[in-house]
């Protein structure tokens, strides 16, 4: 080449959750182990069944002529003024608080079909949501993280996000007053993250949590982004809230998806939110660049935005809802008594989404001892393997990245570090989504004696 045509950044972008399949994939076609995946949030390729009525409906889409045909940029009039209201329904509705009495607060002004745009999935809408701002502005993201958040902040900014850690020793709350201090010591940060509930820890952000939040970003002139794919999947006893309940006058968006709760994740269909585009002229006109960047690639896809209104209004919708948060809060139960009693392991009690997260204790890991084989395996070519991708990383990699690949490696069974969630923290994050009862204990306790025998090793 005349000269690089790499980006720049290029380099720095990493999604742990699928950067480990090509591992698995060789593991399983050189060594023929079955790989036992746990490391992508798919419903469907872990054995759920969408439900008839539902396939149904998406059937009978297919037949009318305009699901092959393109949507307007920002999506489906109807589709969107179908998710328009149920925010208005949904920003209107009672917020309960931790103690139970009513919170106090205002929902966000009332939205009309074009504060709704349509993405061709999540992914979509969060690159751009980075892309579009100004170079040197700064998203402020919570530690651990979903990734696609960190690796559109790092590959916008050029460097490493900046991040308020979330503490597992308290449900993985965030530090409030610690989080106020960073955005008055960065004051490139122009906007706050937060995800809830949570991935990868599956835990719920409390409704004062949100408020204060929310409390911060008026008092520093910021904006708020709330990724809310999971919302519809809270099984817990914690209350929450959307940020449409509580966010006031202050400008924001909220990320939504069908992937996970239809579920429906081939789709590719996301869409953002925005709550009062109106009170700042700067945020209204960052809103405008995002829909103008998404004309350059014409629209999302048409036939999963004309289903919504149908699915979601269809009066069986809410049924299925409820069914899945009682099999998520099973399964939940079931992990937690699989990592009961474990030494040097913290498992904290999800109550959202479909993940959970064990987090090796600190002192346990780490220091030379980390770097030995941890687990057994079956044949000196697949530890020499195993031992090659370690040592010529670019990057050393970190303690519970060695391990997971160590267990990959001996169980067949694909988990995420925790390193991959843009943490210090060290452990790894598994699904609750095997539908076959005996493979859901059999993995479960695997990955708990497999990590307690990797303590004890340490």
């Amino acid at each position: 080449m005349r000269r690089s045509i790499v980006h720049p950044h290029a380099g720095k972008i990493h999604y742990e959750i699928r950067d480990i399949v090509a591992v698995a994939k060789t593991i399983e076609s050189r060594w023929h182990i079955p790989i036992i995946w746990e490391n992508i949030g798919d419903p469907v390729k872990k054995g759920e069944s969408v439900p008839e009525w539902i396939r149904s409906i998406v059937a009978e889409k297919t037949r009318e002529n305009c699901s092959y045909a393109y949507s307007e940029t920002e999506g489906i009039g109807e589709s969107r003024e179908f998710i328009a209201a149920q925010v208005n329904q949904r920003r209107n509705q009672v917020v309960q608080g931790t103690n139970g009495n009513t919170l106090p607060g205002a929902p966000c002004s009332h939205l009309e079909q074009e504060d709704i745009i349509f993405f061709n999935g999540l992914g979509d809408a969060i690159g751009k949501l980075y892309q579009l701002l100004d170079p040197a502005s700064r998203i402020l993201i919570p530690s651990p993280c979903y990734p696609a958040h960190a690796g559109a902040e790092t590959f916008h900014s050029g460097k490493p996000p900046i991040t308020y850690p979330l503490d597992p020793l308290r449900n993985w709350e965030p530090d409030l007053n610690q989080l106020e201090q960073l955005v008055e010591m960065n004051p490139d940060i122009v906007g706050i993250v937060y995800i809830n509930p949570g991935n990868p820890t599956g835990t719920v952000y409390t409704p004062e949590t949100i408020s204060h939040i929310v409390e911060i970003v008026r008092r520093h002139g910021l904006f708020i982004i709330a990724d809310e794919t999971y919302l519809n999947i809270h099984f817990g006893p914690s209350p929450t809230a959307s940020l449409a309940q509580v966010i006031g006058d202050v400008p924001g968006i909220a990320l939504r998806s069908i992937s996970k709760e239809i579920p429906w994740p081939g789709a590719r269909c996301g869409w953002i939110e925005v709550y009062n585009k109106a009170t700042n002229r700067e945020f209204a006109l960052y809103i405008e660049g995002i829909a103008a960047a998404k004309r350059l690639e014409v629209c999302a896809t048409s036939l999963p935005q004309l289903c919504i209104p149908v699915i979601m209004g269809n009066s069986q919708y809410s049924a299925h809802l409820e069914k899945r948060k009682n099999l998520f809060a099973q399964r939940a139960q079931e992990a937690h008594e699989a990592f009961q009693g474990k030494k040097g392991l913290t498992f904290t009690m999800p109550e959202g989404a479909f993940y959970a997260t064990v987090m090796f204790n600190k002192g346990f890991l780490g220091g030379t001892s980390s770097n030995r084989r941890p687990l057994s395996l079956k044949t000196v070519s697949l530890a020499s393997y195993i031992e090659n991708i370690i040592e010529h990383a670019t990057h050393p990699p970190a303690p519970d990245k060695r391990f997971v690949y160590w267990l990959l490696a001996s169980t067949g069974i694909c988990v995420v570090p925790l390193s991959g969630f843009a943490t210090d923290l060290q452990g790894f994050r598994f699904t609750l989504l095997e539908q076959d009862d005996k493979q859901r204990q059999t993995i479960f306790t695997t990955l708990a004696e497999q990590a307690q025998w990797h303590m004890d090793a340490n």
